[in-house]
């Protein structure tokens, strides 16, 4: 497997456990915050998400960081988080698979974005987990939980 096809694929199986996430919560948990500690909440977690992947889309069509935006108004209600999450997989995607090869910047691009992606996996864990919210079962399978 290529490094494209891996990073593609990395890309997919996060994609997925977003998709996952988001069908497995409601409105409720979206604006629900850690109790007793400083913290944002799981929609915002995910109005982050969205806004790298979109961000980070642009940047690798551009080959270059142009900034950070996010088209996602709401983080409260969650079909606009589902729809957001959605298209920003979508379009990440077209990229991923409409490239024979990435220049260095993309390719460190591409991974920066990776990352992020696996961190907010991470603090999402500790939301699950402090606000008594059903883990999925993709998630319980890739980090091993519960």
């Amino acid at each position: 497997m290529s490094l494209s096809e891996t990073i593609t694929h990395s890309f997919d199986r996060s994609f997925v456990l977003y998709r996952d996430l988001i069908d497995s919560v409601d409105d409720g948990a979206l604006a629900s915050r850690l109790p007793g500690l400083p913290s944002n909440t799981v929609g915002l977690q995910l109005w982050c998400v969205v806004g790298a992947r979109e961000s980070y889309t642009q940047a690798i069509k551009a080959n270059q960081w142009a900034g950070f935006s996010c088209s996602l108004a709401s983080t409260t209600e969650k079909m606009p988080v589902a729809d957001a999450l959605r298209r920003s997989a979508e379009g990440l995607s077209q990229i991923l698979r409409g490239a024979n090869s990435f220049t260095d910047v993309q390719n460190k691009l591409m991974v920066d974005l990776l990352e992020h992606e696996a961190a907010h996996q991470g603090q999402l864990i500790r939301y699950l987990y402090g606000l008594r919210l059903p883990i999925p079962d993709s998630w319980k399978a890739r980090f091993a939980l519960e």
